[in-house]
């Protein structure tokens, strides 16, 4: 006796799309390659309080603007090259000595290409969308951090510093 074949040809199909669909649309997301920037690590050019002075001479400061100046990024999109494409800065979740998200916010002013924008840890922006049109995207970004004085906590001797980066994601 056979056994009915209770998986039609449709089903099936219908049945392995939704088992590959999350994995092509995860794969459309790609971090971008910016080893090529003329830049290991940022210092910062000015720190100020909520005084309006530097932070070292600050009596009792609250909050601080901390500005990076003009920081160059290079983004390898070499294999996207023709490709509708929107790209996003990353803001990681995890900055050493932060307390929570909103002690700090990521401000940047574009000097032509990119949006302007900011964002706090854990969030990401969008910055640019069209045709990638090079095999690398170069901005310059003017940056600033914002910090609530009292969402940060730095063991003596520790060092805050923390990476963003930039994610493109692939239009259909």
């Amino acid at each position: 006796m056979r056994h009915p074949n209770v998986w039609s040809s449709r089903a099936l199909a219908a049945c392995l799309g939704l088992l590959i669909m999350p994995t092509v649309a995860a794969a459309l997301t790609v971090r971008l390659d910016d080893s090529a920037s003329p830049r290991s690590r940022v210092a910062p050019q000015t720190t100020l309080s909520n005084e309006g002075r530097p932070l070292t001479d600050s009596l009792e400061p609250r909050t601080a603007t901390v500005n990076y100046g003009n920081v160059e990024y290079r983004l390898a999109t070499g294999q996207f090259v023709g490709r509708q494409a929107s790209i996003y800065l990353v803001v990681p979740p995890f900055v050493p000595g932060l307390k929570s998200p909103a002690g700090m916010r990521v401000v940047w002013r574009s000097n032509g290409l990119f949006s302007d924008g900011a964002a706090r840890p854990t969030e990401r922006r969008l910055v640019w969308t069209g045709t990638v049109p090079s095999p690398v995207m170069q901005e310059t970004l003017d940056l600033s951090l914002e910090l609530n004085l009292s969402e940060i906590q730095l063991p003596g001797g520790s060092n805050s510093g923390f990476e963003m980066y930039f994610e493109m994601e692939l239009k259909p």
